[in-house]
């Protein structure tokens, strides 16, 4: 890469200069410029890079005479800790070796176009004779190949997710030996599982703390007296491999069931073999039918457990089946991106033993034949009863039988007993809530419990997503153990069994969307004002409701007042927040009409704020907001007047000609000084402005603004322009909005043509205040030119600079007089 850079370098900085010395201006530089990138790019990219590469490698595997061997970058490292020279912890490829192409020379320019000279990528003698590099365009489809070679490759050497954390845990068990992997152990438990990036630095599984420890990586031994497990498993047939990797019981059942001279005769086969644990862990009555009849029920288990082919971790794929060797019923594979395999819904504990006659991986569980589909489940278990009338209602029964990988998260009839008799008849009752209501039950793919070890987000069918987790043995749902039983396979999924219903916005009315959550007080109110129906009914509505923190600390009485303007909080029709624009007009059941104003960082519906994502129901909408809303009375001249806060100012609008401007149709801000305002200024100052009709008109003007900004639409600094001309800079400071650094008494005072501010101060525009400094030059060129004598100097030898300096020197003389 390094010569690739600097072949860059030294073919752009040579076709730009070589173009300028031509005199060919800057046409030529750019031309020169073009044509030394390409030259450069190629020279530099096939010399350094073929240089780095072949340099490392020689450097990896061959050390340079008199030097020590450097250690091969395949090799464990002795370092117990990720170094910078090793590279990142996660995700990284072996450090390249330790020879480099040593960076290339300094550019040598040979005239036009910027044509370099020959410079040895590596120290020595350049051979006699003129040198004669390939043309680029001649070396541009030996870079394309060998691009192409090196891509395919890479996507050649994709490894699996398994073989990912496999990797990742043989990089942290290096300092240990050859072929050490670390593993994560539950405590108190045995469960160990290779770890992953995330889970070593996390040190948790399923929330349960857990400790590290090395072993040998699969398909590997150790040999007393040296580090590491050096030695690879003799290699034997599966039924001698059975006894070493963990899976002795297996082996004894293969013996007493006839299966040994089958597996330890000719042949190509794959074993999923039960660890020991895994046989111990079945009940006594199963155990006990199958060791009693060993030449069929045991035998037709252990068949099941195995395929006719040979089949790596590789080729273990999510989502397929595998013919097993008895009567070619399926098995189910699902390989997971956190690197879990499952068969039949149990992991993969140590895969890819290989034996003279197949290979063998031993699983954590003893799986049993699977041929229900999910719909002949949800038919025939005796609680899921409520369910089996919603699916037959909802008319689901050919999708849960159909083929596929669903996850159906069965609520039991006890789930469906726990929600109100009300609410669970009028879904009931609704075939489109129901069927939101069951399709929020059915994952996009099968989920095993084996593989959830830490929290992750799965998506429905009703096109939602649930927050599937755990913690410890048990598995979670949107952060609740809800789960009493888990893996039920079917030939299309896993069923798993939930006793509590799950119910989705989309099947909710706006009272139960509210429940539980920032709005409950506002919820409290309309029912108070007995506007319940609009909530509950099947009318299309958009509820604006304000967050609790509105009314905290305000005791808020429902009047017949109160009453119209929560009606003016509820927008006729079911918008979407994502749909509305700035000047849009809502209609409110109050027969008011409210405006949509869009900011860079907000989203305003008049003086209310959307303060948190939409939540759509059956019927309505949710929008949270920040502030309870007023609708607009009247223009901007209307609400002054009405208002004997302003009554000075009105006077001062009327006097200056004004009027008419505030009460025609736009969009105003005005930041509007209170009777205190004018008080506050001295008498004759006052009086001289009220006497001066234009004076007077510049000064309101200058508290004017042609839009509307809303206090929400405040976070940082606004600079809006007045009417006058000059800037008018807003801000926020402790959730008091400033205008040209005054706190505002009052903000949002909505009128239908603008919104008012009011102020205890009146505001000055910058003519008519001191300037700061006046000695600074109208062109900030001049400055540069000013503070620069070094510059100058360099610009009045140049011919091409000399006369721009001298003009811009005559002009700053004639501003300024002179340094």
């Amino acid at each position: 890469m390094d010569g690739g850079m600097d072949g860059w370098w030294d073919g752009w900085m040579g076709g730009w200069v070589g173009g300028l010395e031509d005199g060919q201006g800057m046409d030529g530089g750019m031309k020169g410029w073009v044509d030394g990138w390409m030259d450069g790019q190629i020279d530099g990219w096939m010399d350094g890079r073929m240089g780095e590469s072949v340099g490392g490698w020689v450097g990896g595997r061959m050390p340079s005479p008199g030097a020590s061997p450097s250690p091969s970058p395949l090799l464990p490292s002795s370092s117990p800790l990720p170094s910078r020279k090793a590279g990142p912890p996660c995700g990284s490829s072996p450090p390249a070796g330790p020879l480099r192409s040593p960076p290339r020379a300094a550019a040598a320019f040979n005239g036009r176009r910027g044509r370099r000279r020959p410079v040895p990528s590596h120290p020595g003698p350049v051979p006699p004779g003129p040198s004669r590099p390939i043309p680029a365009m001649a070396r541009l489809p030996l870079l394309l190949a060998l691009g192409l070679g090196l891509g395919l490759g890479l996507g050649l050497a994709a490894k699996s997710p398994y073989q990912q954390v496999l990797q990742h845990s043989r990089l942290r068990g290096r300092q240990h030996g050859p072929n050490v992997c670390a593993v994560q152990k539950l405590i108190g438990t045995n469960r160990k599982y290779f770890t992953n990036c995330k889970q070593w630095y996390q040190r948790k599984i399923c929330g349960k703390s857990t400790v590290i420890s090395y072993e040998c990586c699969p398909g590997y031994e150790k040999v007393p007296g040296e580090k590491g497990c050096p030695a690879a498993l003799p290699l034997s047939n599966i039924y001698e491999t059975l006894g070493v990797v963990g899976s002795a019981t297996t082996q004894l059942y293969s013996d007493r069931s006839n299966l040994r001279p089958e597996i330890e005769g000719p042949g190509s086969f794959t074993i999923f073999a039960p660890s020991n644990e895994a046989w111990a862990s079945l009940s006594a009555e199963t155990l006990d039918s199958l060791v009693s009849n060993v030449n069929i029920e045991l035998l037709n288990a252990l068949r099941y457990h195995m395929v006719n082919k040979r089949v790596l971790t590789d080729d273990l794929k999510h989502g397929t089946t595998l013919n097993s060797m008895y009567q070619n019923l399926p098995i189910q594979i699902h390989h997971y991106p956190n690197g879990i395999v499952t068969v039949n819904c149990a992991r993969l504990l140590k895969a890819d033993h290989h034996a003279t006659n197949g290979v063998v991986h031993v699983i954590d569980k003893v799986i049993s034949t699977t041929t229900n589909s999910i719909q002949h489940i949800v038919e025939t278990e005796e609680s899921l009863e409520t369910l089996r009338a919603a699916v037959a209602a909802s008319d689901l029964n050919s999708l849960l039988e159909s083929e596929g990988q669903y996850t159906l998260l069965a609520p039991t009839n006890e789930a469906f007993e726990k929600i109100p008799r009300e609410t669970l008849n009028r879904i009931l009752g609704d075939p489109e809530a129901l069927r939101d209501l069951l399709n929020h039950h059915i994952l996009k793919s099968a989920m095993c419990a084996e593989a959830i070890i830490a929290g992750l987000t799965m998506e429905t069918l009703e096109g939602t997503t649930l927050d599937v987790g755990c913690s410890g043995e048990e598995l979670t749902l949107n952060g609740k153990p809800i789960i009493a039983n888990k893996d039920i396979l079917a030939t299309n999924g896993v069923v798993h069994f939930v006793n509590e219903l799950l119910i989705p916005d989309s099947a909710k009315t706006l009272f139960e969307l509210a429940q539980e959550s920032e709005v409950s007080e506002s919820m409290n109110f309309f029912r108070q004002a007995g506007l319940s129906s609009h909530l509950t009914g099947s009318e299309r509505v958009t509820l604006l409701a304000p967050v609790n923190d509105v009314f905290k600390d305000k005791p808020i009485s429902v009047d017949s007042n109160m009453k119209n303007l929560l009606l003016n909080h509820i927008v006729k029709d079911q918008l979407s927040s994502k749909y509305l624009y700035h000047g849009q007009k809502l209609q409110t059941l109050g027969d008011k009409e409210l405006r949509v104003f869009v900011y860079r960082n907000n989203l305003c519906i008049e003086n209310a704020c959307i303060a948190a994502h939409d939540k759509r129901g059956r019927f309505g909408t949710l929008f949270s907001v920040d502030k309870m809303l007023t609708p607009p009375t009247g223009s901007v001249m209307d609400v002054l007047k009405a208002d004997h806060r302003f009554s000075t100012l009105v006077a001062a609008i009327q006097s200056a000609g004004l009027t008419e401007n505030l009460n025609r149709p736009g969009t105003y801000t005005v930041f509007a000084p209170t009777n205190e305002a004018f008080r506050a200024m001295p008498q004759g100052e006052l009086n001289k402005l009220m006497g001066n009709a234009k004076e007077l008109g510049n000064i309101l003007r200058f508290h004017m603004a042609d839009e509307i900004l809303v206090s929400g639409a405040v976070s940082a600094l606004v600079r809006l322009k007045s009417m006058q001309g000059d800037k008018l800079e807003v801000s926020a400071k402790n959730n008091i909005i400033h205008v040209n650094k005054e706190p505002v008494a009052e903000s949002d005072i909505m009128a239908t043509n603008g919104v008012i501010h009011a102020v205890n101060s009146v505001l000055q525009p910058q003519a008519s205040r001191p300037q700061e400094r006046g000695d600074e030059p109208a062109d900030p060129a001049l400055e540069i030119f000013k503070q620069a004598s070094a510059l100058s100097k360099v610009s009045q030898r140049n011919p091409r600079l000399a006369p721009v300096y001298s003009r811009l020197l005559a002009k700053m003389k004639e501003n300024s007089g002179g340094f």
